[in-house]
């Protein structure tokens, strides 16, 4: 024992040393020169000085490549996807409204939307008003977000996520809602749903976030809640005139599988660019994301061979655009093998849900809750299953990876996504009919909102 006593006390003023140079940093010495007798402190202005951040101008480049790309999902891609699957009638009717939501949440998301999304967490459920117009969202790098790139970059890139998810739900509410309603629907969900559901689960101190989840490109943000908006507004206008009686087919299905190419095309900087950089998780997001478009189109495409017979053109693009929707969350954090079960699964189960609409009795009708609700929910349970920090080091490792709890948080954010989205949906859809109403007149329902919102024909 008085051996041991010995050599630590004659170890303690090395330590005391040690401690001193790692807790305060002010000590310098030569390198290559002896080492001074005693800690020569520096003067204040040599200080280290933490690197301050630096933007990288190749990650610059892909956020903004990525940028463009996501906003051609919205439009031409969504625009044609849903355009061609309506009646001739209300094909302008569609298309002008995935092209109004761009301009609508692109001043939007400048003036308040980003600063309630990203701004300074405000108890862990809203950001505050401190980056309202942009103030203080300047063209340096912000380390929270996007250390390499300006933070103008980082803002422009996520508002076309703030766009597409409410055009995704125009696809519920097809052939039947009035344009000064939807204008005012899209404004106030975009503001009371969006923005803080944003904040929750993407934002420095949202509280979903600090739960664990992972959502890396928006399985719960985009796609969970733009199908639980869509069942909401399903149910609150109700079916079409003639819905179950006569044939409601896709006017032009050659404009409808280009848009999904679009949308396919457009996913890459959806995904990958949801690493804010043009490294080796884009990569791997980008592999990840083409394996489940292809698994799952394929799935689908069997699947609906064996129940009808054939497989159709609509059914191989609605299943490219279902795998998509389920890689989304988990593009960051899986890896090829794990995105092709992603696929196949997303392929079989929006199948079925998109057969199982009619049995429910709800009129959605573009299949936005079969497709990016379901789809999204599996997604965001499947990244619960597949995840692996050797993919991602920042992510978490799921339940085949030892980490059952991650599933577990998976569920509670898909859960607390769905109560929270549908019932804010039911209550604004609620508000708007009492103030404007929702729905067009019956006659010009039958006569298309081509004609009757907008005065035009999509075909002479």
């Amino acid at each position: 024992m008085n051996r041991y006593l010995r050599i630590m006390t004659s170890m303690l003023p090395v330590l005391a040393c040690a401690i001193l140079v790692g807790t305060t940093g002010l000590y310098a010495q030569d390198a290559g020169a002896p080492a001074p007798a005693a800690p020569v402190v520096a003067a204040p202005e040599a200080a280290a000085m933490p690197a301050a951040p630096k933007i990288d101008t190749g990650d610059t480049t892909w956020v903004l490549v990525s940028t463009a790309m996501v906003l051609a999902m919205t439009a031409p891609g969504l625009a044609l996807f849903y355009g061609g699957m309506v009646r001739s009638k209300n094909a302008l009717g569609t298309i002008m409204q995935s092209f109004v939501i761009l301009c609508l949440i692109s001043i939007q998301w400048v003036l308040w939307g980003y600063s309630l999304a990203f701004g300074p967490d405000k108890g862990h459920l809203i950001g505050g008003l401190e980056w309202i117009g942009l103030n203080g969202v300047g063209l340096e790098p912000n380390a929270d977000y996007a250390a390499t790139i300006p933070h103008q970059a980082f803002m422009i890139f996520q508002m076309m996520f703030a766009v597409i998810t409410p055009a995704l739900i125009t696809g519920a509410v097809a052939e039947r809602m009035k344009f000064s309603a939807f204008l005012v629907f899209t404004l106030l969900w975009a503001t009371f749903i969006y923005d803080p559901l944003a904040h929750w689960v993407w934002a420095v101190g949202g509280w979903v976030r600090n739960l664990g989840a992972l959502d890396f490109a928006g399985g719960t943000v985009v796609h969970i809640s733009s199908g639980a908006a869509a069942l909401a507004c399903a149910i609150v206008l109700k079916k079409r005139l003639g819905y179950g009686r006569e044939h409601m087919v896709p006017h032009n299905l050659p404009m409808t599988v280009l848009g999904a190419s679009l949308l396919w095309f457009g996913w890459f900087g959806f995904n990958s660019g949801s690493a804010v950089a043009s490294g080796a998780l884009a990569v791997s997001a980008f592999v990840v994301t083409n394996t489940a478009a292809a698994a799952a189109a394929l799935a689908w495409m069997v699947v609906e061979w064996m129940y009808r017979g054939k497989p159709t053109v609509l059914g191989a693009a609605s299943g490219a655009v279902a795998g998509l929707v389920a890689i989304t969350p988990a593009s960051g954090f899986v890896g090829p093998v794990a995105s092709i079960v992603i696929g196949l699964g997303a392929g079989v189960l929006c199948y079925l849900a998109v057969l199982w609409k009619s049995k429910l009795g709800y009129d959605d009708a573009l299949d936005v809750v079969g497709i990016h609700g379901v789809g999204g929910v599996w997604g965001a349970l499947a990244t619960g299953l597949f995840a692996s920090k050797a993919i991602n080091a920042a992510g978490g490792d799921g339940l085949f990876y030892g980490n059952p709890a991650q599933l577990g948080i998976q569920a509670l954010a898909v859960l607390i996504s769905v109560v929270f989205v549908f019932v804010g949906t039911y209550a604004i859809l609620k508000l708007v009919d009492g103030l404007i109403g929702l729905r067009v007149s019956e006659e010009d329902e039958r006569k298309g909102l081509d004609l009757s919102q907008h005065d035009e024909r999509a075909y002479s």
